[in-house]
């Protein structure tokens, strides 16, 4: 079970603002982790060493104990607050904790200690991205290529922010950019694909294909071009993509369970029947899984296997109204 901190956001705040003082190093919290023992055990003897707040952070971030990790990173940065890893570290930390405006600060914060950091600017744009402060990202990103005019990421988030705007053209030259100076972004690849297809250019699979090209087991790559497919309407192209990115990765079950939703639309209600019970085999908790199994069953005129699966979506989701019009119809 995740930690939680008890101390209070404004002595998060405090700490930030501090800097270079040594501090006597707050209780160490109960842990079963022998690394994070360990690093508390060495805090006691050191309180002054910022290094080893901030080692244990990570190790909090990694076991999503987000409040200790925040704890731990003000503390290592009011030991040593010009140290940027730390800055960005605390800011990672914020995005998955989503406070995304907490990382914004904390990316400011970074970009006036440095500005000339490309990564700082490329982290500040990506941040004022998710907060849709375009004009703010693109200026960051502008700095990013003043810094350096051959960075393929400043080009591939310049191409999100043209494309979040609606700026297509220029959304696409900047992505052409990126994949030109580096060939294996992905990532760019992907978003050429989606832009040529939302204009109807048949160009849009080989840039899906580029993409899956450059890793064959890229399983969100392979979905991405099955999307493609199921949007032109070849849905058994789709399908065979989506079960092929499942195959690669038996966790990946958004393959399995789009597959069986096209096979559905296609009435092939015994292999949609399949591909929902392997997406509940590799995840137990799929609600909607549950009721598309179940809706199967009631097409094959299994009424009783039909019910435990409504039965099943109901109890994860009292409110599933699917679920709901499923057992009522049963019921009627």
């Amino acid at each position: 079970m995740p930690y939680r901190c008890l101390l209070p956001l404004f002595l998060t705040l405090l700490l930030l603002a501090c800097g270079g003082e040594e501090t006597d190093p707050a209780p160490a919290p109960a842990s079963g982790d022998p690394g994070i023992n360990r690093l508390s055990a060495l805090i006691q003897q050191r309180p002054g060493s910022a290094d080893l707040y901030a080692q244990r952070a990570s190790m909090f971030y990694d076991l999503e104990n987000y409040d200790y990790a925040i704890t731990d990173l003000t503390t290592a940065l009011s030991l040593d607050s010009t140290n940027l890893d730390y800055h960005y570290r605390l800011a990672d930390v914020y995005l998955d904790y989503y406070r995304s405006r907490l990382a914004l600060r904390t990316l400011e914060r970074a970009a006036r200690l440095d500005p000339d950091a490309l990564e700082t600017q490329l982290r500040l744009a990506e941040t004022q991205l998710i907060l849709k402060q375009y004009d703010d990202a693109i200026a960051s990103l502008n700095e990013a290529v003043r810094l350096d005019p051959r960075n393929p990421e400043a080009y591939y988030l310049l191409s999100q922010v043209f494309a979040e705007t609606g700026d297509t053209v220029r959304a696409t030259n900047a992505a052409e950019e990126a994949t030109q100076i580096d060939p294996d972004m992905t990532d760019a690849y992907l978003l050429l694909g989606q832009l040529m297809a939302e204009r109807g250019d048949p160009r849009a699979v080989d840039y899906f294909d580029a993409a899956v090209d450059i890793d064959p087991s890229d399983v969100i790559a392979i979905h991405a071009r099955a999307d493609f497919y199921r949007d032109a309407g070849d849905l058994e192209l789709a399908i065979t993509e989506y079960r092929r990115a499942s195959t690669i990765d038996r966790q990946y079950v958004a393959g399995n369970f789009n597959a069986g939703l096209l096979l559905m639309e296609l009435d092939s209600v015994a292999r949609a029947h399949d591909e929902f019970n392997i997406t509940i085999k590799n995840d137990p908790i799929h609600i909607r899984a549950y009721f598309y199994r179940g809706y199967a069953s009631e097409l094959m005129g299994d009424a009783a296997a039909a019910r435990r699966d409504y039965e099943t979506a109901l109890r994860m989701s009292p409110d599933f109204a699917l679920a709901q019009e499923g057992l009522a119809r049963l019921n009627g």
